[in-house]
């Protein structure tokens, strides 16, 4: 059966005044005081993030058995789709809710995970981010929104700190820096912060042209000859997996290999990444949250991952996403309720140090932000990642420059 959509704005309208008139005329929600803890997880399983979201949903998937393993009390999860659709997220967080659940956990985009946690404080219902950057998520005072995901300006700091540590470490670093970014949500705030951060780091590169373009584009061929044309050592980019991949293949079409390209963001990090571009995916590093590898249970949950979805290389979104349904079952556990208050309660005195991502632990602000969790410089070698910074958690040398795109075999 096939289901009618009204216009986006007609339906953003519409379901925000709903939700405001709920609000206003219902009483507050009441949660039972015990029994199991019901998780609704919102993710982009479809649409043009379905890749991401899937791979979101798989750290989600091989959680509550590594959990139990810790000793964590069993947890009900609740899966939903946005479709890729920020009317769909707010749509579905609503839905889940009424269907009982006590906390969300999602959504992987920003615009996406912007309107869940307006909805879950409207609801007095814990919203748990298990990615998303937009630092602005966390500085609307909500009282039931927590992160452990850095936001877009921890991520660029730690980025230019780590580009620092490897340049002084290969004796060479580019002087111009053409950056390509995506002008979605996450792509506008980290170009935004790249402005705001990168001038306190005092790069030894200047950009010299900054691109814009959608990630639903089917064709890049423009932006990537005005990349080259400027002639930059390297290309800094913010990018999603699909236009990744174009940029990729525009580049070994165009017959440009940059010196370097320094990805803040998704895109040029992910599983699929690699495996579509094979040999052509070799080189990029990356500068965003990560796993350390040093960590004790870094390795449980690669294990997980690859044991439930062989020939997938553990990441960051699987990290992540584990890592918030860890938060979640902690927090329950010494609630032991799942009273929205107690849970809350229980998270803002949350201090997890046994975990998987680079940094001291998970903890929280007064705004709901892990201003502890870290980012790492990776780079892509054979279908892998291995980490190149900061040295607490690397398990390799950087190669610089990057091996020509046609002379690869």
């Amino acid at each position: 059966m096939t289901r009618a959509r009204m216009s986006p704005d007609r339906r953003h309208v519409l379901a925000g005044a709903a939700a405001t008139a709920a609000s206003l005329a219902a009483p507050a929600i009441v949660r039972a005081q015990g029994g199991l803890l019901k998780v609704g997880v919102l993710l982009p399983r479809s649409g043009f993030e379905a890749g991401n979201g899937q791979d979101n949903q798989r750290g989600i998937d091989v959680a509550p058995e590594i959990l139990k393993s810790l000793g964590l009390p069993d947890i009900a999860i609740m899966n939903a789709d946005t479709e890729s659709s920020v009317d769909v997220a707010r749509e579905h967080a609503e839905k889940l809710i009424g269907d009982g659940a006590h906390l969300l956990v999602g959504a992987f985009d920003s615009g996406q995970t912007t309107v869940i946690a307006q909805v879950a404080e409207q609801k007095g219902i814990l919203f748990i981010i298990n990615v998303a950057a937009a630092p602005d998520v966390t500085e609307q005072g909500y009282k039931f929104v927590f992160r452990s995901f850095p936001a877009a300006p921890m991520v660029l700091a730690a980025g230019f700190a780590n580009q620092k540590e490897i340049f002084a470490g290969i004796g060479v670093a580019p002087k111009t820096v053409v950056y390509m970014h995506v002008n979605d949500t996450f792509g506008t705030a980290m170009a935004k912060g790249v402005g705001m951060v990168m001038p306190k780091f005092d790069m030894p590169y200047k950009i010299v042209d900054e691109i814009v373009y959608d990630p639903q584009a089917r064709d890049l061929s423009v932006e990537v000859a005005k990349a080259k044309a400027s002639n930059p050592d390297a290309l800094m980019v913010t990018s999603r997996l699909n236009d990744s991949i174009l940029i990729t293949r525009e580049l070994v079409k165009q017959r440009w290999t940059p010196q370097a390209i320094m990805s803040m963001g998704p895109g040029w990090i992910e599983d699929q990444y690699l495996k579509t571009l094979g040999k052509l995916s070799d080189g990029p590093m990356g500068f965003n949250p990560w796993q350390d590898p040093n960590k004790k249970l870094t390795p449980v949950l690669e294990a997980a991952v690859a044991k439930a979805f062989p020939g997938v290389g553990l990441n960051s979104f699987h990290v992540y996403s584990f890592e918030a349904l860890l938060t979640a079952a902690d927090a329950y556990k010494r609630a032991g309720s799942t009273d929205p208050k107690a849970l809350a309660d229980a998270i803002r005195a949350t201090n997890i140090t046994d975990n998987v991502s680079i940094g001291p632990g998970i903890q929280f602000n007064a705004k709901g932000q892990n201003d502890k969790s870290g980012c790492g410089a990776t780079q892509n070698r054979a279908g892998k990642q291995v980490v190149l910074a900061p040295k607490a958690a690397a398990n390799a040398k950087p190669e610089w420059p990057m091996t020509p795109y046609q002379n690869r075999g």
